[in-house]
C-alpha cells in the first residue's frame, strides 16, 4: 500500500485537498506560478543536483527519460540489470514503448565498463549509458559491474549522457543502521551522473511519485516534453512530498518518517513494547527477523522482539477483517506481531483490536502448523 506517511505530510494533503492551494500561483508576486517549483529547490538542496522534476511514478520518470533522450538511440545496459519491477513490468518493454533502442552489454552475472564502451563502439547511434539498480533482488557470488564514476567519465568521453535508475532511492546511509549499503541518491549525483530517477515513497518515504534529478539544460528539455503534461502529478501529491522533503532538510527524518523510524528503531525498545504486550495479552516474546521493505534493500533483515500467541488461520482472517485490520503471520502454530512495524501511535487500536480477536477464538482446537 505504498510508503506510510509522517503525520506532517498527512496533515499537508489535507490542507491542500480542503481548499485553495498555491500550486500554480506565486504569492509573492500574485502572479501565475509554477507547480515544478514547490519541490524543486528542496530536491536540490537535499541532494546536490543543478534541477529537479516529478512525474507520477519511477517507471514513468524512466520512460520520460527514455523517450525525451534517447528515442530511435541506442541505450546500453548491462545485461545483469534486464529487471522486472513490480506489476510485472521489464526494463526492455519500457525500453520499447519509449522507441529507444536496447543494446545489452556484458553478461548474466559478470558486466565491466570495456562491455559498455564496446557496445558504445559498435553502435554509432548509441545515445547513453544505463544503470538501473537492483532495488528487489540480489546477485551474489562472481558477479562485477561497474562503478558509477567509470560508468559516467566512459559516457562522457563518447559524448553520451549517463542515467541511473536508483529505484527506491534514499538519502541516509543505511549502514549505521546494520543494513547493507544501499546508493544514495546523493552518491549518484556525485559520481557524475548527467540524471537519475528514483521513487518518492519506498526508502524516502513520501507520497508514490517518480522524481528526476540531474543537469538543469537537460531537466529543462525533460519540462519541455509532451510527456511531462501527461505524467504530472496533482497538488496532493506535491503537498506530501514536500512536507516529507522538509524532513530531511531539518534533520528529523529518522524522528518523523515512518520507514525510517522502524528501521532506526533500537531492539532494546522493540522487546520492551512486546513484553508489555505479552503482559496486556498474553503469549511470549521470541526473537525474530524483520524484512525491510518491498523494491527495496533485497533480503535485508534486522533483529527485532516478536509477540507469539497461539494462532490459526482463523484468527489471522479476523485479525484482517477487523477496523483497523492488522496483518500477522503464522509459524509453528503461532501467531507473530513485530512492534517495529506498529507505530507508537497506533499501538492502542492495535492492541484492542488483537485482544478481541484473540478472545473470539475457540477455547480449545488443534494447532496449525503451517505457516506463511
Amino acid at each position: 500500500g505504498r510508503a506510510p506517511l509522517s503525520a506532517a505530510a498527512q496533515q499537508a494533503m489535507l490542507v491542500a485537498a480542503g481548499g485553495y492551494s498555491s500550486l500554480e500561483f506565486d504569492l509573492a508576486s500574485g502572479k501565475r506560478g509554477s507547480r515544478l517549483i514547490h519541490a524543486s529547490q528542496l530536491l536540490q538542496d537535499l541532494t546536490g543536483a543543478e534541477a529537479a522534476l516529478v512525474v507520477n511514478n519511477n517507471a514513468a520518470a524512466l520512460m520520460m527519460l527514455l523517450s525525451a533522450l534517447a528515442k530511435g538511440r541506442g541505450v546500453v545496459i548491462s545485461r545483469s540489470q534486464l529487471v522486472e519491477i513490480g506489476g510485472g513490468f521489464r526494463i526492455p518493454a519500457i525500453m520499447r514503448q519509449s522507441g529507444a533502442q536496447l543494446v545489452e552489454a556484458g553478461t548474466t552475472n559478470r558486466t565491466r565498463i570495456a562491455d559498455f564502451t564496446a557496445a558504445a563502439d559498435e553502435n554509432e547511434n548509441t545515445a547513453l549509458f544505463l544503470r538501473v539498480h537492483a532495488s528487489n533482488f540480489k546477485q551474489i557470488g562472481f558477479v562485477e559491474e561497474p562503478a558509477l564514476s567509470e560508468l559516467a567519465a566512459a559516457a562522457h568521453q563518447r559524448g553520451l549522457l549517463a542515467i541511473d535508475d536508483l529505484g527506491s532511492g534514499t538519502l541516509i546511509d543505511t549502514r549505521p543502521f546494520g543494513l547493507d549499503a544501499e546508493p544514495t541518491v546523493q552518491e549518484s549525483v556525485r559520481a557524475g551522473m548527467d540524471l537519475i530517477c528514483f521513487s518518492g515513497d519506498k526508502l524516502l518515504g513520501g507520497p508514490q511519485a517518480g522524481i528526476i534529478i540531474g543537469r538543469a539544460a537537460l531537466i529543462d528539455r525533460l519540462q519541455r516534453h509532451p510527456l511531462a503534461r501527461a505524467l504530472r502529478v496533482d497538488k496532493l501529491t506535491y503537498a506530501a512530498l514536500v512536507a516529507t522533503l522538509e524532513h530531511y532538510r531539518r534533520g528529523e527524518a529518522l524522528r518523523h518518517i515512518p520507514v525510517w523510524r522502524m528501521i532506526a528503531r533500537p531492539l532494546d525498545d522493540i522487546t520492551d513494547c512486546a513484553e508489555r504486550w505479552a503482559r496486556q495479552i498474553g503469549g511470549s516474546v521470541i526473537a525474530g527477523e524483520s524484512t525491510v521493505g518491498g523494491g527495496s534493500l533485497p533480503g535485508a533483515t534486522l533483529p527485532t522482539a516478536l509477540l507469539a500467541v497461539a494462532g490459526s488461520d482463523a484468527l489471522l482472517a479476523r485479525l484482517r477483517q477487523a477496523e483497523p485490520p492488522v496483518i500477522a503471520r503464522l509459524a509453528g502454530g503461532r501467531a507473530l506481531f513485530d512492534p517495529r512495524s506498529v507505530l507508537p501511535e497506533q499501538e492502542s487500536d492495535f492492541l484492542r483490536v488483537l485482544s478481541q480477536c484473540i478472545q473470539a477464538q475457540p477455547a480449545k482446537g488443534p494447532a496449525n502448523e503451517s505457516g506463511y
